[in-house]
């Protein structure tokens, strides 16, 4: 396993966990690219309109570093932070420690430490590449979302524009279809989201497509795009309960 970039020891992860590729690894790159992403918040605006989560209980699924928590406190009445590499689970809590509303676990989307039917909203935003295999975190998610809740999921769609292309060149086993039939099965409704990132500065820009794809692949995609920004074509999926 590799060491990560802000420290000498090895990681401490919870059971079961699916390492992630990018944010495990390279924390302090990944938050710029969480700030590049979306800064209209359309992805927000997609979900609300789905499922209100303004006084209401959220839960988010792989919170990373917890760059998103603040952001649904400032609406619900109570957050809960989910993430399984324990040392993004330190930077959540220090981001979150003046936010009385948000607790934040080390866990995984298959053993949510959650009761019974107590989530109104819950949200995985890029968390891993959902698909065959999530049946687990799915379950969970029937058992801790109470009825009148809703469940999102926010992913790159990887059949659409550069980003996908480049995504596919970097990992050619993945199938979209496979994906997508899953989701169908599992009676998830979808609908696409038009997202972009856009950078401070070039050096942002490139950092992130290097953590994103395999080096071959990341300096082709830099060369292919100029300037600060460029589209992120993404899915959102969701269900009612």
């Amino acid at each position: 396993m590799a060491r990560l970039a802000y420290g000498c020891r090895m990681p401490r992860i919870a059971r079961g966990a699916i390492p992630s590729p990018n944010i495990w690894h390279t924390p302090q790159v990944y938050e710029l690219e969480n700030r590049a992403v979306d800064p209209e918040d359309a992805a927000g605006a997609a979900m609300r309109a789905l499922r209100s989560w303004d006084g209401a209980n959220v839960l988010d699924i792989g919170c990373g570093t917890g760059f998103h928590l603040p952001g649904y406190a400032a609406r619900a009445a109570t957050v809960i932070g989910v993430e399984p590499h324990g040392d993004l689970v330190t930077l959540a809590r220090r981001r979150c420690a003046g936010l009385p509303n948000v607790e934040v676990h080390a866990a995984t989307a298959q053993d949510l430490p959650v009761p019974d039917a107590s989530v109104d909203v819950a949200v995985a935003r890029w968390a891993y590449f959902f698909g065959p295999g999530c049946e687990p975190g799915l379950r969970e998610l029937s058992r801790v979302v109470r009825r009148g809740g809703a469940a999102f999921v926010v992913d790159l769609d990887a059949t659409r524009g550069a980003f996908g292309r480049w995504f596919s060149h970097t990992l050619p086993t993945y199938s979209a279809t496979a994906v997508e039939d899953f989701w169908v099965r599992q009676g998830w409704q979808r609908q696409p989201l038009d997202l972009r990132m856009a950078f401070q500065s070039r050096a942002d820009l490139e950092a992130v497509l290097r953590i994103e794809f395999s080096p071959e692949v990341a300096e082709r995609a830099i060369a292919e795009t100029p300037g600060l920004e460029l589209p992120y074509p993404n899915v959102l999926r969701w269900r009612h309960f």
